[in-house]
């Protein structure tokens, strides 16, 4: 299996900007499908963006397009989620996932998590 490490959040004002990164290890970055979702308090998991295992491919929330940015390096087995234009209602848990058979948009649809990274924008 593969384990998954985030950081980079924090706290940020309003149209401030924060990267996360994600940290795999364990197997083959290169062979996983990556996503980053989220989670606000009394709210479900929603999925943000996705990218597929070479980058070609990426996908977003329409609530984020435009303003976050996946990506990876493989060669350094890390996925990075730069976002800008932060807005209150982006605070939530990010939490990074992996998946080899799909790059998905559900939270069912990647296997592997990690712990999440607590992101708080002020207004």
């Amino acid at each position: 299996q593969v384990q998954l490490v985030e950081s980079g959040g924090g706290l940020v004002q309003a149209g401030g900007s924060l990267r996360l990164s994600c940290a795999a290890s364990g197997r083959t970055f290169s062979n996983y499908a990556m996503g980053w979702f989220r989670q606000a308090p009394g709210k479900v998991r929603e999925f943000v963006a996705s990218i597929s295992w070479s980058g070609g491919g990426t996908y977003y929330a329409d609530s984020v397009k435009g303003r976050f940015t996946i990506s990876r390096d493989n060669a350094k087995n890390t996925v990075y989620l730069q976002m800008n234009s932060l807005k209150p209602e982006d605070t939530a848990v990010y939490f990074c996932a992996a998946d080899q058979r799909r790059v998905g948009l559900n939270p069912y649809e990647f296997e592997f998590w990690g712990q999440g990274t607590q992101v708080t924008v002020s207004s």
